[in-house]
């Protein structure tokens, strides 16, 4: 007993407090309903968990399909030793997402009804489509790990058969539903915000998850360097950091573009909160990461790269947030902030998601030297720790 006591750290004290408040709050939704937990209204329905848990959770796992287009589409095998990690951050988000989704649902037990009860004609349809498959594309995708640490060499061999065609419907599936969520925001005109409505939400929605996903791959791999004792692969994080860079400033020149085109550039200059967390975010999310990562000599070094990419993660959260909330709040009137329970569970959430991270790394070969190279002689006993 003393001994678990000593094995005890400060995150892990407040990684049990969050989790331990978060079911509570759990309880309290599932038991007493959305309104004893949450702020939200019939003139703000939509909070926290579908700007964070979902749209931040679909953004910040889009470094998965990321990856697999990189290296088995473009076959650009270099950046193979990459790809394990991504696919892991990648599935864990989509499993949080989901179990996100039963939260902010009315009836959560209704959530298979999409299955039979097809329409369409709505965007929110072929988003729950291409959720579903998704995550089942991603657990196959990362089902290799698994097969390799138990020693399942037929059927690994099996699954490598068939990846190129998974990994290319991984590809689809994601590129339909990373700009889908932009598009949910198109029926509401007269509501959001003009600094953020634009009929190209879908494509920037979709090109910021690029450039997400290229900050995300840089950022797992330098905190799993750093935690694991991972080799950190800097030629090719460089390589992602110019990449990411590119696509930032793609971003940039098309939303200031779009802004002076339709004649919304004079909100700038309106002293107000959605001008501020406008700002905000672009300062945040655009000029900072490219500043950095432009520049040769902060992508080589490790600081300056993982610097650039915490900035570009937490640009892409303000924009689905600001999207999301900030957008329609002062609009609707509903003076909407997250209750303490959402907070709670939300942070629940993203702390299951790392703690299963960290034991998915302990304990499978997601770090494997050769990721691609078959197990031919099944009497060999390959140790993964």
């Amino acid at each position: 007993m003393k001994a678990a006591f000593l094995r005890l750290t400060f995150w892990k004290v407040i990684a049990v407090a969050i989790i331990t408040f978060g079911l509570y709050s759990t309880f309290l939704r599932f038991t007493q309903g959305l309104a004893s937990v949450t702020n939200l209204s019939d003139s703000f329905p939509w909070g926290m968990w579908i700007g964070f848990d979902i749209l931040c959770g679909v953004c910040l796992a889009a470094g998965g399909f990321l990856i697999c287009a990189i290296t088995h589409i473009f076959n650009i095998e270099e950046f193979k030793p990459l790809t394990r990690s991504a696919i892991l951050t990648a599935f864990l988000g989509y499993v949080m997402v989901v179990f996100a989704l039963l939260f902010d649902l009315g009836r959560p037990l209704n959530i298979w009804h999409a299955l039979i009860m097809w329409n369409p004609h709505s965007v929110m349809f072929e988003v729950a489509w291409c959720v579903m498959l998704y995550s089942s594309v991603l657990f196959l995708e990362f089902s290799p790990v698994i097969l390799e640490r138990f020693q399942l060499t037929r059927l690994l061999k099996i699954v490598k058969r068939v990846s190129l065609p998974i990994m290319i419907l991984g590809v689809l599936l994601s590129t339909l539903h990373q700009s889908s969520l932009g598009s949910l925001f198109l029926i509401v005109p007269a509501k959001m915000h003009p600094l953020w409505y634009s009929p190209l939400l879908p494509v920037y929605f979709y090109l910021s998850a690029i450039g997400t996903g290229f900050g995300m791959i840089i950022f797992e791999s330098y905190l799993s360097a750093r935690s694991f004792n991972k080799g950190l692969e800097m030629p090719l994080l460089s390589r992602i950091g110019l990449f990411a860079a590119i696509f930032v400033a793609a971003v940039f020149v098309i939303r200031f573009s779009d802004l002076a085109l339709t004649g919304k550039l004079h909100y700038l200059l309106i002293p107000c909160q959605e001008t501020y967390m406008f700002a905000l975010e672009i300062v945040i999310g655009m000029i900072i990461p490219f500043a950095i990562l432009i520049q040769k000599r902060n992508r080589q070094s490790r600081k300056w790269l993982y610097f650039g990419s915490v900035s570009l993660i937490v640009g892409a959260l303000l924009n689905r947030l600001n999207v999301s909330i900030t957008a329609l709040n002062g609009f609707s009137k509903a003076n909407y902030f997250p209750s303490v329970n959402e907070i709670a569970i939300t942070m629940m959430l993203v702390v299951i998601g790392m703690i299963a991270f960290k034991y998915a790394v302990q304990y499978l070969p997601v770090f494997a030297e050769e990721e691609h190279t078959e197990v031919l002689d099944t009497n060999v006993v390959v140790e993964n720790e």
